[in-house]
């Protein structure tokens, strides 16, 4: 995957006394005092913006937050938080500009904030005439923000049409690094795991994947539907009967490769979906017409274990049981432990997967955890992300000709 970096503009002292312009991605969670209640997308935009600094750069950072209305800012859509927060791991002011894109007054050295981007009429829409606009602010664009590459927005793609140089910041280029480590040339066998209460929503994900990996294994509600397309009884649980055509599409590619889709063998079920149901641990064939499945018993976790130890790259996407109730969580505890185990180069992605990472502490065993969300799982669809695409053309020297 070829692209400019950052860093390679920095160590070819590119940067000197040169206005750039990085789209970083803020969008924290906020209180209902407006005050952040976690702030790791900020501290993951930091080493852009040093690095930006150490080359010698007049630096502007935006992002959006929130879901503001074009051409009206509310209070509650302000970037005034983050500025406070950014400053402060900054060591640095970092005054919030609003009203920024006929202009923007920053000097080497400097870093400013620009307001909410998507209050800007014709981002959503990337607007040529508002992309270009930008892109005569600054001599350098750069696209720190995997989590919106999904997005053709004038922030994230049509800046980077325009602009002198378009380039990936550190955290993008590691996130492309770590896919085209999967996905280009993986060391195999490649085992991918797919889990979530719906076939419907990651079922393109399991198609595409089945083309390309070794080892397949489904979990949560889409193991359901798995179950059932292959026979067997799931009670009362969760599961998309309308989808069992598709899932058994799936297994049959995967037989023809010689690679079955792992079915559980034992479950764990309750009579009831809360925090306090009971559970019970029953062989597939003893489920009843009032059980839900919750996860999947000792004998599956055992089984998919082996064959996580087996692959040399691992993609992890989605807990296999309902892990936030601990009697359920038995089956993604041993999946987490046996990944965290492995010498296998593994990438981690979506948000409950991020939550079982931490619930877990394993963090540290996880070779690559892209914090990318919907963007992480079209790329898994085989998607073209837009915000990528451009910067692989911008690589190719296209563009740049409507200034």
């Amino acid at each position: 995957m070829h692209f400019k970096r950052l860093s390679d503009l920095v160590a070819l002292k590119q940067l000197q006394g040169k206005r750039v312009f990085i789209r970083a991605d803020l969008n924290v969670p906020l209180d209902s005092n407006g005050s952040i209640t976690e702030d790791t997308r900020i501290r993951a935009s930091v080493p852009a913006i040093k690095m930006a600094l150490s080359g010698g750069a007049a630096v502007m950072v935006t992002s959006h937050l929130g879901r503001p209305k074009e051409g009206e800012l509310r209070p509650e859509d302000s970037l005034a938080p983050v500025g406070k927060r950014l400053s402060e791991l900054l060591g640095q002011p970092v005054p919030l500009v609003q009203n920024w894109v006929d202009g923007v007054d920053v000097k080497p050295g400097q870093v400013v904030l620009l307001e909410n981007c998507r209050v800007n009429p014709g981002e959503k829409k990337n607007e040529d005439q508002l992309a270009i606009k930008i892109a005569k602010l600054c001599d350098v664009y750069v696209n720190d923000a995997f989590g919106t590459a999904h997005r053709a927005e004038a922030t994230t793609h049509g800046i980077a049409k325009y602009a002198l140089t378009a380039c990936a910041g550190p955290l993008m280029a590691a996130e492309l690094d770590a896919l085209a480590k999967v996905f280009g040339a993986p060391d195999r066998p490649l085992l991918a795991i797919v889990a979530g209460s719906k076939v419907s929503t990651k079922l393109t994900i399991l198609k595409s994947l089945a083309n390309k990996v070794d080892f397949l294994i489904v979990g949560g509600g889409i193991a359901n539907t798995f179950m059932l397309a292959a026979g067997l009884k799931i009670g009362k649980s969760l599961v998309e009967a309308d989808l069992v055509d598709e899932s058994k599409a799936i297994i049959d590619m995967m037989v023809k490769r010689g690679v079955p889709v792992p079915i559980p063998v034992d479950v764990v079920c309750a009579k009831e979906f809360s925090a306090t149901a009971a559970a019970t641990v029953k062989d597939v064939k003893d489920i009843q017409d009032d059980d839900m499945i919750l996860d999947v018993g000792p004998k599956t976790s055992a089984l998919l274990a082996q064959q996580i130890a087996q692959a040399k790259t691992i993609v992890w996407n989605g807990p296999i049981g309902v892990f936030e109730f601990d009697q359920f969580a038995e089956g993604t505890k041993s999946l987490a432990l046996a990944i965290a185990e492995s010498k296998a180069f593994s990438i981690a992605g979506g948000g409950d997967t991020l939550a079982a990472i931490a619930k877990y502490n394993i963090a540290d065993k996880i070779s690559y955890i892209s914090t990318g969300g919907g963007a992480f799982l079209e790329f898994l669809e085989g998607k073209s992300l837009p915000a990528v695409a451009v910067l692989q053309q911008r690589a190719g020297g296209e563009f740049v000709d409507s200034m």
